[in-house]
């Protein structure tokens, strides 16, 4: 129980064995009703609150390398109205699909720059989450517009703007950096001046 206490909480099997934990301790805790299953080989402290975001967890925890991303990262970002069937994530262009089978996870392959630009992390639920910023998010959604729907696009870029937190510089220099400013231009004009 302590190894879960000094570690918020959650820990795969392979962190729990490489602290010196036996898999029968992690399955007699299992039974005993102190630990949960949250994904194959993830456990997690009965005793905790409720987590806030349960489905980041495993990508946090099971998927190196891995940014919340699209429409994952807007509902986390409150720039959308659509409530995600899936966990949106970023991998790198080299990297392999992983094996979760819960939550239900949808991936996108970026290039390395793409992957490392606007990258933020938060500690939510005792796990440190990669997430990407607001306007990197907005820009994927750009760039990845045809997987996505442009109606998400749209609605997310209207919501940045309304919202008053907007950093037009920032915005336009990401559009810039991965090519899809002269897309964002018109979208944008149409909103301010509308």
């Amino acid at each position: 129980m302590q190894f879960f206490e000094k570690r918020g909480g959650v820990l795969t099997m392979s962190e729990a064995i490489d602290l010196g934990m036996h898999r029968r301790e992690l399955y007699l805790l299992r039974d005993r009703g102190d630990l949960e299953v949250i994904s194959r080989g993830l456990y997690r402290l009965i005793e905790l609150p409720e987590p806030s975001l349960p489905d980041f967890i495993p990508v946090s925890k099971k998927i190196q390398g891995g940014v919340i991303c699209l429409i994952s990262a807007l509902a986390f970002h409150e720039i959308t109205t659509q409530i995600p069937h899936f966990v949106y994530v970023a991998l790198s262009s080299h990297a392999h699909k992983p094996k979760i089978a819960y939550p239900p996870m949808r991936y996108f392959w970026y290039s390395e720059r793409l992957l490392t630009t606007g990258v933020q992390k938060y500690t939510i639920d005792g796990c440190i989450i990669k997430i990407f910023d607001i306007e990197k998010t907005l820009i994927d959604c750009v760039k990845f517009r045809n997987k996505i729907g442009m109606d998400i696009v749209l609605e997310a870029l209207k919501m940045y703007w309304k919202s008053r937190k907007t950093n037009l510089d920032k915005l336009f220099e990401y559009a810039k950096l991965f090519h899809v400013e002269k897309i964002l231009k018109p979208i944008m004009e149409t909103i301010v001046s509308g």
